[in-house]
């Protein structure tokens, strides 16, 4: 068996990654989207089945969550442009940034507020649908809003759905389990903030709460399920139907673009930053993207320098085989929703082909990104969101990134470049949170230390 001496001999990146520094890494491994989209174990009609699934949902989201009717039941975020933002890390890390920046905000989704919105909120809803047409009590031809009655909530009540979770899939599980009348029970790790585990009690939901990371809770909400027939454990490890839940952002992002008229083409590429934790939510994402843009998109992961589970993951070609902990990294930061020791051997073994490269992120610079756009644009995030903000300086000014620009024939278009950086989670943090988190941004931007008693 291989020691971390030998691997860092064999690949000197992970000498960087143990001692907790930034790093960018591109990824060798990958292939031009015409040759690999063939060998993918999910295509366009599995994400297309997931949209159209989302479809027949609507009627019913509009009516239990009002927030959603501006949409009629679609849950979805806007983009927006962040020009102060660009110019503010510009300035800062002193080296100009063409292209034109773009925020998709999944901080805003409605319902839980975060990108767990799609994939959790769609897994819960396909069970649903499944237990419900084989049970007789639905069809697909059926206005889906008739799931609003005792009728339903009670048949639903004989079953149950549990998850491991580090905060916002377990908000997004619970939150639309609870509302369908199924009983949940969400297993959060010591990373999970206490405002997530007291909205979860506040909506019925079942909270057990560890001492131990993500990977302890994911192991429990298994057994849990295991031991009980009726028990639906959604494994964010190697879940495919929240894979395609999340690609489905994709196809809506397409016409979002348009009608923001971005053009994505041969000259006018689109670089994606997308944070990852055990890499569900963003290995959907890019899968969807490249389904769209093929190689005109370029898709990089976002990691805290204390969790970069996927890039380890990648870099070693074990996957799901290696974690942090066994590099003894610690896993410990602030940004909650990327505190994952081990990734996703199902999404890193289907993502390796498609995704570009990955970086990793310090906390504090975490928090100064978050006082800045607060600054700049007025707008508020957790600090995990902010990991992908930092994505076009990284590309820039760091020797990996330069090269990927160049192998790829990008210099020259990069002027017509659009920069999408993908905002996680955020707007449900309570106010008292987000200013602390402000606080401690401008603190560290100041240089000097906050103070954390």
């Amino acid at each position: 068996m291989k020691t971390i001496q030998d691997w860092i001999k064999e690949y000197p990146l992970i000498n960087e990654l143990v001692a907790t520094k930034e790093v960018f890494w591109s990824n060798s491994k990958y292939e031009p989207f015409q040759t690999e989209g063939k060998k993918l174990p999910l295509n366009d009609k599995d994400v297309k089945d997931a949209e159209e699934r989302l479809k027949r949902f609507a009627p019913y989201i509009a009516k239990v969550f009002p927030e959603t009717r501006n949409l009629n039941g679609i849950i979805e975020s806007p983009i927006v442009p962040i020009p102060a933002m660009h110019q503010q890390l510009s300035n800062t890390y002193e080296h100009p940034l063409e292209g034109t920046f773009l925020l998709k905000c999944d901080s805003h989704l409605p319902i839980s507020g975060s990108i767990k919105a799609r994939g959790g909120i769609y897994e819960v809803l396909k069970h649903a649908e499944t237990l419900a047409i084989q049970n007789g009590l639905l069809s697909v031809e059926d206005d889906y809003s008739i799931l609003d009655s005792d009728k339903f909530r009670n048949f639903f009540s004989d079953y149950s759905i549990a998850v491991g979770s580090t905060g916002n899939l377990g908000l997004s599980i619970g939150i639309m389990s609870a509302k369908l009348g199924f009983k949940v029970s969400v297993h959060m790790s010591a990373d999970a903030k206490k405002w997530k585990k007291d909205l979860l009690k506040s909506k019925g939901v079942t909270v057990i709460e560890y001492k131990e990371d993500y990977s302890k809770a994911v192991e429990e909400g298994r057994k849990q399920a295991d031991s009980d027939p009726n028990c639906h454990f959604i494994d964010d490890e190697n879940s495919r139907d929240l894979f395609l839940g999340y690609a489905v952002a994709a196809i809506r992002l397409k016409k979002q673009l348009e009608d923001l008229n971005v053009t994505v083409d041969e000259n006018h590429p689109l670089f994606v930053y997308l944070p990852c934790g055990v890499g569900g939510g963003p290995g959907g994402v890019a899968f969807g993207l490249k389904l769209m843009y093929q190689h005109r998109v370029h898709c990089f992961f976002a990691e805290p320098t204390h969790s970069p589970c996927m890039l380890l993951g990648l870099v070693t070609g074990l996957h799901d085989k290696v974690s942090v902990q066994d590099f003894g990294i610690d896993n410990i930061t602030s940004a909650d929703g990327l505190a994952v020791g081990r990734p996703s051997g199902f999404v890193g073994q289907t993502i390796e082909p498609l995704l570009s490269g990955s970086y990793t992120v310090s906390d504090d610079e975490l928090f100064k990104l978050l006082s800045a756009l607060v600054d700049t644009e007025n707008i508020h995030l957790e600090p995990s969101a902010l990991a992908g903000v930092i994505g076009p300086v990284k590309l820039w000014t760091e020797k990996e990134g330069k090269e990927y620009i160049q192998n790829h024939n990008l210099t020259d278009k990069m002027k017509n470049a659009t920069h999408l950086m993908w905002a996680t989670g955020g707007s449900m943090v309570p106010k008292e949170t987000k200013n602390e988190y402000y606080k401690k941004g401008v603190t560290l931007s100041q240089g000097t230390q906050p103070n954390c008693d």
